[in-house]
């Protein structure tokens, strides 16, 4: 395991703090749990647009134009 020494601002870690302990849990465990999520955001926007990059609009549109048209079913309208 690493361990970073973090400057944060009083303002930021005044908060940090606050929803650590609504929490339950520790600011450490709580800044590790912040640095997971924006890790995963980050991580699955490249993935998405690699993914997208190498798509093939033709072929999908083409995929979707086979498919039985079907009426709506009740309940699953888009307003």
């Amino acid at each position: 395991m690493s361990q970073y020494a973090l400057r944060i601002p009083d303002s930021l870690a005044g908060y940090a703090k606050e929803l650590a302990r609504e929490d339950n849990v520790s600011l450490n465990q709580f800044i590790v749990v912040a640095l997971a999520e924006k890790v995963s955001a980050l991580k699955t926007a490249a993935f998405f647009q690699e993914r997208a990059a190498r798509a093939d609009q033709e072929k999908a549109l083409s995929i979707l134009d086979s498919v039985k048209k079907q009426s709506t079913i009740l309940g699953d309208e888009i307003p």
